[in-house]
């Protein structure tokens, strides 16, 4: 063999070699860059969490967001816990605690987009189940939102309550807050209300809700689960990170 031919097959092991390096090494690289990627969203999370958990509140003299929250849950229509038309083919259940600050942080960060792009146009409807797992007052405030739910205003009562949220086991979701939360939140006969969250039927359906999510598997809040026509039955999202996470999920359900 020539000393040319030699140089060339030399040449073409060398540029293979190379190649092989350079996809390796592409290869780490856009791995590196998406474990990062995920790592940055797990850290922002927490930040959101951390934030909102660290917030003031429970103030019952001091409600804040009340306006607000009638823009966004007064585009569907309510019925017991469920926001949204009757007939969406799809439904988001979001098993929650009132207390809990990373439910906050959803109600605040990632269910508005969700509201008003899925549930206003009628495509699903969502449900708040109560998980009661975080204090003592997370039952009572559960009954309360059932409560207000009976004169379709639950969800004006449990997006009040997330965004004046007190620091979590402070005592602060007594009978003077959850009254002004539902006076608040619109609920009209506050007699009624009165009564309604302390019989055996809203108490009983916090109580089954929460035993209905242990069984689901679910230990932690909020955890989510749907139902729709490509579903089979009820489907378990766990914890979705995102607006787009759940929205994908609707679609696919629907």
């Amino acid at each position: 063999m020539s000393n040319k031919r030699e140089r060339e097959k030399r040449r073409e092991e060398r540029l293979q070699h190379e190649a092989t390096v350079d996809s390796g090494e592409r290869r780490t690289k856009l791995l590196q860059l998406a474990a990062g990627a995920v790592f940055l969203a797990i850290v922002a999370v927490v930040i959101l969490i951390v934030v909102n958990s660290g917030s003031e509140g429970g103030d019952a003299e001091n409600l804040q967001g009340a306006g607000e929250i009638d823009a966004l849950v007064g585009g569907a229509p309510q019925n017991g816990m469920t926001l949204g038309k009757p007939s969406a083919k799809v439904e988001l259940i979001e098993y929650g605690d009132l207390q809990c600050p990373a439910c906050k942080a959803y109600a605040e960060e990632i269910l508005p987009q969700v509201i008003e792009n899925k549930v206003d146009s009628g495509e699903a409807k969502v449900s708040f189940h109560n998980f009661t797992i975080i204090g003592p007052q997370s039952a009572p405030a559960g009954a309360a939102a059932l409560a207000a739910g009976e004169q379709r205003r639950g969800w004006n009562f449990i997006e009040l309550f997330y965004r004046n949220q007190g620091a979590e086991n402070s005592e602060y979701a007594d009978d003077e807050f959850l009254k002004a939360v539902a006076e608040g939140a619109g609920v009209k006969d506050i007699a009624k209300w009165e009564s309604d969250r302390k019989g055996a039927k809203v108490t009983g359906e916090v109580r089954q809700s929460t035993e209905e999510a242990q069984r689901l598997g679910f230990e932690s809040t909020p955890s989510f689960a749907i139902k729709g026509p490509n579903t089979n039955g009820l489907k378990l999202l766990g914890n979705p990170g995102s607006t787009e996470e759940i929205e994908a999920a609707i679609e696919s359900a629907g």
